[in-house]
């Protein structure tokens, strides 16, 4: 079996990190790998792509004619890639040396046609004190409460994993028409967020299947300091919200799973944190349980503001 795993840019701006996130793919223990680097409309971007991978036989460097966004930028290179399976990796992550091989596994032996796993954080600021694990996904990080029965170490069927650690069958993800570019980025409605989920709401929808998450494809996203800011985190906070309601209204049932895990924050984790501010006081558990509340409010915020438009 063989796996495209398709990386995006945009600017040389964060090159560096790209090359870290090439070099993690050229590492995998599967052997079986195609690396697909796209090129989002920057001529100086290709021309560095093939200057530093042009002689790899196993590199495919492709670019489109003017910026579209990430969401199209992978479609394109879906299209270019020839694996049996299509991978994405963000341009600020790292995959883990056996991630690959821990996707391929989901395919040969659970019967997947899409599998994703785990994202870890790589602190390149220093952790942040204040913010609960329950909110990791604000920086694409894996949270607590994710995963089969809310358990982030189990493997099993979920709707969908961290769009930097998620693959496709290829024809299936090409038989989908792949990520809706209406959602996101320069097109549509710019304040949408979670192209994946739209599309794996879809693909439950038309295979009856979901994403098999597997805890141990790992992959890091490295969190730079600017995501650990306060008024960041708020923003992408609103915003999310804003999105899960627009979510609702492209697929049906498309946010039954933050309904669960809302659920569970409000009767599981906050009275766990409120016991345990109060048994075993700090300053970390106190500003942690705040911040909760004040996370949860503001995609509550975001979502009813959503609510006026979709």
């Amino acid at each position: 079996m063989r796996v495209s795993v398709v990386l995006c840019t945009h600017s040389l701006d964060r090159y560096d990190d790209l090359l870290d996130a090439a070099d993690s793919v050229r590492a995998q223990t599967y052997e079986n790998v195609e690396l697909v680097l796209v090129s989002d409309g920057n001529d100086e971007v290709t021309e560095r792509f093939e200057w530093d991978f042009g002689a790899d036989g196993d590199t495919v460097v492709t670019e489109l004619p003017e910026n579209r966004g990430l969401l199209e930028a992978r479609n394109h290179g879906a299209d270019a890639a020839t694996g049996d399976v299509v991978a994405f990796l963000d341009d600020d992550a790292i995959a883990d040396p056996d991630w690959v091989a821990e996707l391929v596994e989901a395919y040969e032996h659970r019967g997947a046609i899409a599998a994703g796993g785990k994202m870890v954080p790589e602190w390149v600021a220093g952790k942040p004190g204040f913010l609960p694990e329950e909110f990791y996904w604000l920086i694409g990080v894996t949270h607590r409460g994710f995963g089969p029965d809310g358990d982030v170490e189990k493997a099993g069927e979920v709707r969908n994993t961290n769009g930097s650690n998620i693959s496709f069958d290829r024809e299936v993800f090409l038989e989908l028409g792949g990520f809706d570019t209406d959602i996101g980025g320069r097109k549509g409605d710019a304040n949408l967020q979670g192209g994946e989920t739209e599309l794996c709401a879809r693909l439950q929808k038309e295979y009856g299947q979901g994403v098999w998450y597997n805890p141990r494809a790992v992959v890091a996203h490295k969190v730079f300091e600017y995501r650990t800011d306060v008024r960041w985190l708020l923003d992408r906070a609103f915003w999310q919200g804003y999105s899960k309601r627009a979510m609702e209204t492209f697929v049906e049932d498309s946010t039954d799973e933050e309904t669960d895990f809302l659920e569970r924050l409000l009767t599981e984790f906050a009275p766990e944190r409120f016991r345990s501010a109060v048994t075993s006081p700090s300053k970390s558990a106190i500003t942690q349980l705040v911040m909760l509340f004040v996370l949860t409010g503001t995609v509550g915020a975001g979502y009813l503001y959503g609510a006026r438009k979709y």
